[in-house]
């Protein structure tokens, strides 16, 4: 490959490229912040998915919006509810970067694919605060082989889906889950490239480190090189 992982990402894309809806256009989305250093989040009561659902929801009105995006490569508090990031003493070790982009719209909103590929693997990580039910897809473009994954989806949507199912690109394939079935989340897409899956099936960290940062930003890179949004 003659660009670097990132650089070949950005090129199979010339401008926005749909994964949610079928007729949102670029300038309904805007970007969100949900790092922990937006004071606006230490006003949500436990960090809970209802008062999540209510913040995205005041901003997109008040914005005068449809679709919220952002968080790659942000450090998030919103995971310290879960023991599934959070498991060391040391701040260093504990995951709570955010190495996906999320995408926050209503639940029930089709879900698209943004390349051409094949699913690779789907499974429900029912975990608290996990992805709930997730697609991986496999794309093969000019000898380069890399992943997509699609997660906390609707169970519904794992219901018809069959590995080796070839899916085109801006194919529907899937709907965003509700809180109870998509991890406890306010209803949202996450989406994340990866160069290397490391064996995985079904799920891959979203949520990464300080100290294996380096290797999650440089296997999966910013999602909005492709989507370009």
């Amino acid at each position: 490959m003659k660009t670097n992982f990132a650089e070949y990402i950005s090129g199979l894309t010339a401008d926005f490229t749909p994964i949610v809806g079928g007729d949102l256009q670029q300038e309904d989305f805007i970007a969100i912040d949900l790092s922990a250093n937006n004071p606006e989040l230490l006003k949500l009561e436990q960090l809970s998915s209802e008062a999540f659902s209510i913040f995205i929801d005041h901003n997109l009105k008040v914005a005068g919006k449809k679709v919220a995006f952002g968080g790659y490569n942000e450090v998030r508090k919103l995971y310290q509810r879960s023991q599934l990031f959070n498991k060391n003493v040391e701040e260093f070790l504990n995951r709570n970067i955010h190495i996906g982009l999320d995408i926050w719209t209503a639940e029930g909103t089709d879900v698209l694919a943004v390349l051409e590929g094949e699913v690779h693997s789907f499974q429900d990580n029912a975990n608290f605060g996990d992805y709930g039910p997730t697609v991986i897809l496999k794309h093969d473009f000019d000898d380069e082989i890399f992943y997509s994954l699609y997660g906390h989806l609707s169970r519904k949507s794992l219901e018809k889906i069959e590995v080796g199912q070839q899916v085109k690109a801006q194919e529907k394939i899937a709907e965003l889950g509700a809180a109870e079935e998509n991890g406890d989340y306010a209803p949202h897409l996450h989406f994340q490239i990866i160069k290397d899956l490391q064996q995985n099936k079904g799920d891959y960290p979203g949520v990464a480190s300080k100290k294996d940062l380096d290797f999650y930003l440089e296997n999966c890179p910013d999602p909005n090189l492709l989507l370009k949004i």
